[in-house]
């Protein structure tokens, strides 16, 4: 029988599989990618893999990083390791006709190069269990609405780590909502304060990963 609580744990743990080396204590142990297969052998939903074992471990993480209890590093490899899982659950997915809880477009604005923070951002959204369309460093607002014209639900992140680029999230903000008013939009970065957040009229403002999350799903409905 597939053990989904063990799953979760290897991705809180981030061990990809029997081969890895990390965690050392798991060295050997069967690891999310072998998890994964064998929950699909056992023919559970792909979904329920998905949310039940892969996404509930990334929660945990989610919880633990925004309390402090676990840094950058250590939710990186948890992030790699569902993502060997989701590689393997991706065409059953999509043979089941499983939804994700939405589409969300995110970029860090013209000017700044920073993306370690986006890419964190990203990693929670996908194992969240939300869609996630990355446009990079450095996105001019051209394809900011290209975007936009590409995916029209879609609720847009962008993130900006200087004080000389964080101006350019009004500017971006503005031409998204001259394309389409109702557009939804979470800003957030190192210099970005809510009240910033309010002033160049974003939806919402999220001061690290994990409450990226939840900003998300309350946005979408989702919480």
């Amino acid at each position: 029988m597939a053990d989904l609580a063990r799953l979760a744990e290897s991705v809180i743990r981030g061990h990809i599989d029997a081969n890895a080396s990390y965690p050392p204590d798991m060295k050997g142990q069967p690891g999310v990618r072998e998890l994964t297969q064998e929950a699909l052998d056992a023919g559970l939903e792909p979904q329920t893999i998905l949310y039940d074992g892969l996404v509930a471990g990334m929660t945990v993480v989610g919880k633990r990083f925004r309390d402090n209890e676990v840094f950058v590093p250590d939710v990186l490899v948890s992030a790699k390791a569902m993502k060997a899982g989701t590689e393997i659950l991706k065409p059953h997915l999509a043979a089941s006709g499983a939804k994700s809880l939405g589409t969300v477009v995110i970029g860090t604005v013209e000017g700044d190069m920073h993306d370690i923070g986006k890419n964190l951002v990203a990693m929670m959204l996908e194992g969240a269990g939300f869609k996630v369309i990355d446009m990079g460093v450095n996105v001019s607002i051209a394809k900011f609405k290209q975007a936009l014209s590409e995916n029209g639900d879609a609720v847009f992140a962008l993130s900006a780590l200087l004080t000389t680029t964080m101006v350019n999230m009004k500017t971006a903000i503005d031409a998204l909502r001259e394309a389409r008013s109702d557009i939804k939009i979470i800003v957030g970065g190192a210099p970005v304060t809510d009240g910033f957040a309010r002033e160049i009229g974003a939806n919402g403002y999220a001061p690290d990963a994990s409450r990226a999350v939840d900003v998300v799903k309350d946005l979408v409905g989702a919480a």
